[in-house]
């Protein structure tokens, strides 16, 4: 998901710098890994990829990632392929080989490798080429169109074509739905750094062959996140999902803190010190969001540094989605409003303010947590230890009064002395 949460500061930083979004991400429901595990289970490919769609959307709605505008399927646009196929065969730049599948001719399209800067004299077969396949004229063309095998028609992964029964290349699919919803020229594609090669060369080679104009006008990959410095990996068993943070107790705006703590293009380490320093982060951010909600009023400074907030933040966003920048001048603005509200003031319009520009930075962010659940039993409980606590400062009893606090701890309640009594909040 680190890759989804990038896309999700993009696609918020554009609407902060006043333009309108429309995204398209299409969901892979038939390759060559989904038709295997179909095949080994004796059940249809969309018993498969359905379940996983969900549990996609679900984890997305749980990290606010904002939902994009379209969620196209690969198996419900084989027209859109098998016309994209037809152009590229009509204009010499595809070629049904001994096996009837169709391919991609490489040497036929000379900037091929321009995207990741590859030289295509010394390419050899990459990610889901067969490099025992002689029935291609050149070991580096790719699949558009497979033959169907077997498993294929077993699964319900088939489909007629003018060339034959088959199904569509991986790298075919993103080429005709991103041609579908965006037209033959997309502003911005996104994605994995794993993605340049093959495959987004490949959409390249693909789109612009068939629509002589540029498929993309710029690219933007994320990087890897690794584990204890490691890149995940299943074969490893060093993989953790959404659900296994969420079963800890982790919350979506840590999560975020955390992905947002380094720029998309730099590798980023997922250790539990990390997610600990992110979970106190934002647990901040929180306690200082309810505190600027029930302000009333401040000084002018409060005002100056919601103008300061706004500034930085965006003139970090704007710079290649430089979030930690933008974060920092977020907690900068916490400290010195902070401390304004200390003072007090008579400013209402400083607070309004400050509420203004705080509001904007955390709609990109978004790493303010949520409210935890309290049902009314407990929230009596809390508040008569808070009052217990308080009796017992009062009598400088302060043995009783840290008891008191540590069982309010252990029950993941917070408290916080200041100037106007103390305030409590369920961290955990």
């Amino acid at each position: 998901f680190r890759t989804f949460l990038f896309e999700d500061l993009l696609r918020r930083t554009i609407r902060l710098a006043g333009w309108n979004v429309f995204q398209v991400m299409n969901i892979t429901d038939v390759d060559d890994k989904i038709i295997r595990r179909a095949d080994e289970q004796g059940v249809s490919i969309r018993e498969i990829t359905e379940p996983v769609t969900a549990t996609f959307q679900h984890d997305r709605e749980f990290l606010r990632i904002e939902p994009a505008e379209v969620y196209p399927k690969a198996t419900e646009h084989i027209p859109d392929m098998i016309a994209l196929i037809q152009r590229l065969m009509d204009k010499g730049l595809a070629y049904q080989a001994d096996d009837q599948s169709i391919y991609f001719a490489i040497a036929r399209f000379p900037t091929y490798g321009k995207l990741s800067r590859l030289d295509t004299r010394v390419l050899r077969p990459g990610a889901r080429v067969a490099a025992d396949d002689y029935n291609k004229e050149d070991v580096r063309d790719f699949a558009l169109w497979k033959a169907a095998k077997p498993e294929d028609d077993r699964t319900h992964a088939a489909w007629d074509s003018p060339w034959g029964r088959g199904r569509p290349g991986w790298h075919l699919e993103c080429s005709a739905m991103a041609k579908r919803y965006l037209g033959d020229t997309l502003d911005i594609h996104a994605g994995g750094v794993d993605l340049i090669f093959p495959h987004h060369e490949d959409e390249i080679a693909q789109s612009e062959g068939a629509n002589d104009t540029t498929f993309s006008r710029f690219w933007l990959h994320g990087e890897f996140l690794l584990t204890n410095g490691e890149k995940m990996a299943k074969r490893v068993g060093n993989v953790m999902n959404v659900n296994d943070l969420r079963a800890t107790g982790i919350g979506a705006a840590a999560i975020r803190h955390f992905m947002f703590s380094v720029r998309y293009r730099q590798q980023l380490n997922l250790t539990e010190d990390a997610l600990d320093a992110s979970q106190r982060a934002v647990r901040r951010i929180g306690e200082f969001a309810d505190r600027l909600a029930t302000a009333k009023s401040a000084t002018p400074a409060l005002a100056a540094a919601a103008d300061d907030l706004e500034r930085d933040a965006k003139s970090a966003l704007f710079d290649d989605l430089n979030a930690p920048q933008a974060m920092a001048a977020l907690f900068e603005f916490i400290r010195r409003a902070n401390a304004d509200l200390d003072q007090g003031g008579s400013d209402t319009n400083a607070v309004d303010r400050a509420r203004t520009a705080f509001a904007l930075v955390n709609g990109v962010l978004d790493v303010v947590p949520d409210q935890p659940a309290i049902d009314a039993t407990f929230k009596s409980w809390i508040e008569s230890q808070v009052a217990a606590r308080e009796h017992a400062r009062a009598r400088r009893d302060f043995a009783t009064a840290d008891t008191i606090r540590k069982s309010l701890d252990a029950r993941g309640i917070a408290i916080e002395d200041g100037p106007l009594g103390t305030r409590w909040k369920k961290v955990r």
